[in-house]
């Protein structure tokens, strides 16, 4: 019964801070238009882009036993999900981005949480176990 409430929230909270920013009813309807439904149609689409597009184009350096492949531009829209070979071929990993070039927000967020002592336990696999998966 709350989710209904909180999807409804979403949209109308940015509309009302459009409205106030702006002092006008084109500012409310902006608001919800971009900060609402845009950002929602955004967010949907690079969430399942992750297991639609990173099964079917892009690279694939590890042995996985499936079809899965690092796509970069879903790679960095997604925070990191979309080094998805990366993630089924060592799935227990909390770092998906596992060359200096595969941005990965996602870890960089758990590793500042390990650091302040929020999280523990952060796995990433050995350097011996990613020459051990080389494609």
């Amino acid at each position: 019964m709350l989710f209904p409430l909180w999807v409804l929230l979403s949209m109308l909270l940015p509309a009302l801070i459009g409205g106030l920013v702006t002092l006008s009813w084109s500012g409310a309807a902006l608001g919800f238009l971009w900060g609402g439904l845009v950002r929602i149609l955004l967010v949907h689409h690079i969430t399942w882009s992750v297991n639609s597009v990173c099964h079917l184009w892009g690279t694939r350096p590890f042995r996985s036993h499936d079809e899965s492949r690092n796509n970069p531009i879903v790679g960095v829209l997604a925070f990191g999900e979309g080094w998805h070979n990366n993630h089924h071929a060592f799935p227990t990993s909390a770092r998906h981005g596992l060359r200096w070039w595969e941005f990965d927000l996602s870890y960089i967020i758990i590793w500042a949480l390990a650091r302040l002592g929020l999280v523990w336990n952060v796995r990433v696999p050995a350097p011996e176990r990613l020459l051990a998966k080389r494609a």
